[in-house]
């Protein structure tokens, strides 16, 4: 199994240069990494239910031919509807894509095809809204889905996994001991491998999946209790007086308990401990989490040190820069910036002061982490987690230094017992208040049938002299109904907001071209941004009133709260409105759920109850690898297994002479590796 990882994608027959890119977007890089891309769902076509005999709301497979060709218009908000009536031979129903420019060619009058989706009503006839599709001779079985990226259809992923399991040898070596499966009543590496893909019955997925998880869930316990089993380093700085009551000095207002404890928590760390800190400050969007990293930084300045902010983004990092020069303008602390863009002299003279210690504390974004860059006395490294900076990122800074101290920032509100295992290396403060003054954000959710009231709303608010936000989950349009940023922007432009200023943003353009946009809406420049979730990082644009996502329901609790902290952030009324056509109890509950409160706690609190901690572990800034199948929300019972393995066999687990655990061992730097902690666990 493992050696399939080093076959490359492309050497799969029909994957070129250009597709094996796709992939690569989906972090598929080998033929191994496509055999453990596992389904996200499975549609089971077995089933095929008469049109007569469907019932609204449920999900259903039909077997029909078209009786009408496929036709297309524009409806309401610029959407390309595509529609035909097909039949049974019995009765008739309707079938409607959204945004999809290639069914017109796709579906032929004359062929009979399964069609697969949530059977609705419209005008008293029966319809299904971009079901998935077949052509009937593909035969009745259970269709995996993956998730996929613009350009590469799940359909083209099934495919290549089945030329991917083909490639596996007759005999694997099972990362997981025998005796281990037969406690546990686990099946076999190869036979889940199998059935995870292509299952002949629902038992299959279920005895696959349990497998899996087991195994993704031990490879996570052990890799965790071999870090957390590492001793911790001892620093080199000293900080022998606290200077937080001469910090409350400089503050034109006072500051929460809660801000308060978490900066008592720090000096605590770096006063009272001869190891290094290393604090997680988790609050939510607001919550004052800035200045806890102000006071510290101040604390260890002022005991001779020098201290290093490092941001995300050019933008973020000039916005941390001016808070912290005017905060710090009636004292002797030496502040200066560090981004790409200076020219060279700039950092040149930047540089040179920093290493002569001329420079007290400097914010800067990755350009900190350059070969180049050098302290004299490196005391303190904050990092704001929140915004995607990994273990790898934080480890290449605090190596700058004699084993500073580390505070690391999060906006993302975890459960405490969940923070506990994603920040295991980490000690935790928690930011629970918002400052006196915060805007409470009021949310609502509409469908399509509001589309027009709510730009008319926009208008309202940007003719008053504010400005709005709108997210849309994709680049650009997409088979499955998303809504793409580029297109979308181009037809409000054009339309609705004819006589208004719109943009574009998102992760595919140039840095320097994101900043200008950017720049221009802090600006005022500009009174719509239509964006990707890539304006989730903290930039703070008081005028901004209205946050509209679309495709709201693809998007989960804690980062459509994150979008939502982007506005209200001014002395002016803010607003969140999530569209959402997607029907069914739970898709609801959850929406209604962000628009019942504003507390980040309670909602990341209902998300990992109703999705799981995807949010959490989506994103590898925390310091752990992104989970392929488990979810620590619904697996606690296979979690405990796993937890029990792992006590079991820790002791044989480590003795690298032990070669029954070679291929755990494997798998667990694997896992780890992205996240930095690959070469610890060698």
């Amino acid at each position: 199994m493992a050696s399939l990882y080093e076959i490359p994608i492309e050497n799969i027959n029909g994957i070129g240069t250009k597709r094996g890119q796709l992939y690569r977007k989906l972090d598929i890089d080998s033929v191994g990494a496509l055999v453990r891309f596992y389904p996200r769902a499975y549609e089971d076509w077995s089933k095929i239910s008469d049109i007569a005999a469907l019932t609204v709301g449920e999900t259903s497979c039909i077997k029909v031919t078209l009786s009408t060709p496929v036709t297309e218009h524009r409806v309401a908000g610029g959407k390309l509807l595509a529609t035909t009536n097909v039949s049974d031979g019995y009765a008739y129903m309707k079938i409607a894509f959204f945004n999809n420019k290639y069914i017109k060619s796709m579906l032929k009058m004359g062929v009979e095809y399964l069609f697969y989706g949530k059977v609705t009503s419209s005008g008293g006839m029966r319809e299904m809204i971009n079901p998935t599709f077949a052509k009937a001779d593909t035969g009745n079985v259970i269709h995996p889905i993956y998730s996929q990226v613009s350009g590469l259809t799940t359909k083209q992923i099934e495919a290549a996994v089945k030329k991917a399991l083909a490639m596996l040898p007759e005999k694997i070596k099972d990362t997981i001991p025998e005796y281990v499966r037969n406690k546990y009543n686990l099946i076999g590496l190869k036979d889940a491998l199998l059935k995870i893909h292509f299952p002949e019955i629902s038992d299959d997925i279920a005895a696959s999946r349990r497998r899996l998880i087991f195994e993704e869930l031990l490879v996570l316990v052990l890799g965790l209790s071999s870090i957390k089993s590492m001793p911790s380093k001892l620093s080199a700085v000293n900080i022998e007086k606290d200077f937080t009551e001469d910090f409350l000095k400089l503050l034109p207002f006072k500051l929460t308990n809660a801000q308060y404890s978490a900066i008592k928590d720090c000096m605590s760390d770096m006063m009272n401990n001869t190891k290094a800190m290393n604090r997680l400050v988790q609050g939510d969007v607001g919550s004052g989490k800035t200045m806890v990293a102000a006071a510290v930084a101040y604390s260890c300045i002022k005991n001779g040190y020098q201290a290093a902010m490092m941001a995300p983004t050019e933008i973020l990092a000039q916005q941390h820069f001016q808070t912290f020069d005017n905060l710090f303008k009636d004292t002797d602390v030496r502040i200066k910036l560090l981004t790409g863009s200076m020219t060279a002299k700039q950092k040149r003279l930047v540089l040179a002061d920093l290493a002569d210690g001329e420079i007290d504390f400097i914010v800067g974004t990755h350009s900190l982490i350059s070969e180049n860059v050098a302290f004299k006395n490196l005391g303190v490294v904050v990092t704001d987690e929140q915004h995607r900076f990994g273990v790898r990122q934080r480890s290449d800074l605090l190596e700058k230094g004699r084993n500073p101290h580390l505070l690391v920032m999060s906006a993302t509100p975890i459960p405490r017992t969940l923070a506990l295992m994603i920040y295991g290396d980490l000690d935790i403060s928690v930011i629970n208040e918002l400052p006196p003054g915060r805007q409470i954000v009021d949310t609502f959710l509409i469908d399509d049938s509001k589309r027009m009231r709510v730009y008319n709303f926009l208008k309202k608010n940007i003719n008053e002299g504010r400005q709005c936000y709108i997210v849309c989950p994709a680049v650009e349009n997409s088979e499955t109904g998303l809504i793409g940023v580029e297109e979308y922007a181009e037809e409000i432009q054009k339309t609705v907001f004819k006589d208004y200023s719109v943009a574009v943003l998102h992760g595919k353009m140039k840095s320097a071209d994101k900043d200008d946009i950017m720049n221009k809406f802090i600006d005022g420049q500009i009174n719509i941004l239509v964006s990707t979730t890539v304006i989730e990082v903290g930039v703070n644009v008081p005028n901004s009133t209205i946050m509209m996502i679309e495709n709201a329901e693809r998007f989960g609790l804690s980062q459509l709260h994150q979008l939502r902290g982007r506005v209200g952030r001014g002395e002016y009324k803010s607003y969140c409105i999530l569209v959402s056509n997607a029907g069914g109890e739970e898709v609801g509950r959850r929406l209604r759920a962000l628009c019942s409160t504003n507390d980040g706690f309670k909602i990341a609190d209902e998300d990992l109850k109703l999705r799981g901690p995807g949010d959490f572990f989506g994103s590898r800034q925390h310091g752990l690898p992104e989970l392929k199948i488990a979810d620590l929300a619904e697996n606690v019972s296979i979690l405990q297994d796993a937890q029990s393995a792992a006590k079991e066999i820790m002791s044989d687990y480590i003795d690298k002479q032990n070669n029954n655990y070679r291929g755990l061992r494997a798998e667990v730097r694997m896992l780890f590796h992205n996240v930095g902690h690959g070469q610890q666990l060698n």
